[in-house]
């Protein structure tokens, strides 16, 4: 399974979160830090349909920022492409970290993007609703 640095647990479907109603979905994989003053930030992947276009952004707050995303809000580009299916997401340690890995994602070849969801997401679900789940 995934592995987390050392200070981190990775938590996947088969892990029950404390606190009720609190289960990650099928590709989700959370890294939290035990460090509760340590703030980390997720990389996401959206899109407007199964192996459509493409939008790989960064937030804090992953459940707002896609929210804000499927009514229009989150970015131009997304509203103007219908870009409203979150696809794919990973949670990083810190900023920077995530920061660094969304610019490198950004850069990736679509097929590689493409070959990243269909690892983790083979349907493209929208995994949103395991967000407020």
């Amino acid at each position: 399974g995934p592995r987390a640095p050392p200070g981190y647990w990775v938590i996947s479907k088969s892990t029950t979160l404390p606190g009720p109603g609190m289960h990650p979905g099928p590709s989700l994989f959370f890294v939290l830090t035990m460090e509760r003053e340590t703030r980390g930030g997720w990389v996401y992947i959206m899109t407007n349909r199964y192996r459509g276009t493409l939008y790989v952004g960064s937030t804090t707050d992953l459940a707002a920022r896609i929210s804000l995303h499927r009514v229009g809000e989150g970015s131009e580009f997304c509203a103007e492409h219908g870009v409203t299916r979150l696809v794919w997401a990973e949670f990083l340690p810190t900023i920077v970290e995530t920061k660094h890995h969304e610019r490198l994602l950004k850069r990736w070849h679509r097929d590689w993007k493409i070959a990243l969801i269909e690892k983790a997401n083979p349907e493209w679900d929208d995994l949103f609703d395991q967000l407020l789940a």
